[in-house]
Order: C-alpha cells, then structure tokens, then sequence
C-alpha cells in the first residue's frame, strides 16, 4: 500500500496550531484537539497527526493510538456526507445488511469508501443508542429510523443538490 503525502494549507496549519493553543497545548486534551482536528480536515491523515505531536509535545505514536483506537476518529477522508449505519444486535435483526446493501448498491461503493465526487461515504456503527427505531442510519448528523431497503434512493435524493 503506497502512502500519499497529504501537504497541509498554510491556513489550515495556523487554525490547527490555534487550536492546540486553545487547550493549553496540554497533552491531556489530546482527544478534544483531534476532534477539532478533524473538523478542520475532515479527516485525519499522518501529516495532522504529526503536527498535533508536535504542538502537545507527545509521541506520535501517542496521538497514533489515540486516532486508531476511537472509531470516531478517520484517517481517509470521508464524504461530505457521511453516511452510517447501524449494524447493531437489534438493527441488524430488523433487516440493516440488507438497507446497507441497499446504499453500497446505489452509490457503487463499499464500506469504508467514498463516492468519486466526494458527495457519500459508507461506514458502519457498532449502536448509536436508538434501538427502538432500528435500522437507523445517520447522515452526517441527521437520523433516519426505521429505515427499509426500498427508502434508500428516497434518502439519498434529499442531498442531490449538495
């Protein structure tokens, strides 16, 4: 697998550095400065991750585990609509493999994957707390409950301005 040199924009740099200053450059907020990391980026490749290293003064290798630990956290870039769902006990018995399978078919791309445009990504959640609507998917930060396979090109119409 080749890596690919991410090179950082010089504004994002200084927001990334204002950020480490906002918290003190304290290494016990490494967390809540990846999370605003990854608001910036909307991802966070080695480069970011680097300079978070740099600023906190901790090992790389620190905010490394940090990033691969927490399924928060992302180091490919995600669509601008981040598509999740649920695989869950109890939406997975409602049926969500078959509303995943759904998604992967009308956007032609995996889990883990984004749309060529950029638009959609696909990834799947563990439980996201709302077992009495299952199978739920959320894009972005919006929740769809109770969803069926047939409801997916309907969803995915909603954002085809974006």
């Amino acid at each position: 697998m080749t890596s690919i040199k991410v090179e950082l924009k010089q504004h994002q740099a200084e927001k990334l550095r204002e950020v480490c200053r906002s918290f003190g450059n304290q290494e016990g907020e490494l967390i809540n400065v990846l999370h605003k990391a990854q608001g910036i980026f909307g991802y966070l490749p080695a480069e970011v991750q680097e300079m978070v290293a740099e600023e906190l003064n901790v090992p790389v290798a620190r905010v490394y585990g940090v990033v691969t630990f927490y399924s928060f956290f992302s180091m490919i870039p995600k669509g601008r609509n981040p598509i999740s769902i649920c695989t869950g006990t109890a939406c997975y018995v409602r049926g969500a493999e078959k509303v995943l399978d759904e998604f992967r078919k009308q956007l032609s791309i995996g889990i883990g994957e984004t749309t060529p445009d950029g638009k959609f990504s696909i990834n799947c959640l563990r439980c996201v707390g709302a077992c009495g609507l299952a199978p739920v998917v959320m894009i972005g930060e919006k929740t769809y409950g109770r969803v069926a396979p047939d409801e997916v090109k309907a969803i995915l119409k909603e954002y085809e301005n974006d």
